[in-house]
């Protein structure tokens, strides 16, 4: 039910680097959310052209899903978290990390032919 997806200016780096990191952001995210990580969902879409600041500059874009509710103090731990595991996987800027948080109601979320709500 957590998922956390990165997107990317940047080209993938070698398979076992990307395994890697979804696999470090897989457990971080089961910890900051109190989730089994059995539930948790990785995904990374590298080489999509994107902007920000009006330039090309490596970027990124991480949405971070939950069902549940993510407290302010939460969210900015899991900011600071995961913009550092970002920036030593990819070697972006951290002030060229944006990260969506975004609660899902339990009704709103499928999972084994099912909802969680």
């Amino acid at each position: 039910m957590p998922l956390i997806k990165v997107q990317t200016s940047v080209s993938a780096p070698e398979k076992a680097e990307i395994e890697a990191m979804l696999k470090n952001l897989s457990a971080k995210l089961a910890k900051h959310t109190g989730k089994p990580e059995s539930y948790v969902m990785t995904a990374f879409e590298p080489g999509i052209p994107m902007t920000f600041a009006g330039n090309t500059d490596p970027v990124c874009y991480v949405e971070i899903k939950s069902v549940g509710t993510m407290k302010p103090d939460q969210t900015q731990v899991m900011s600071q978290d995961f913009c550092q595991e970002i920036n030593q996987a990819l070697g972006i800027a951290k002030n060229r990390i944006y990260i969506e948080f975004n609660d899902a109601k339990g009704y709103m979320w499928g999972w084994n032919s099912t909802t969680f709500g």
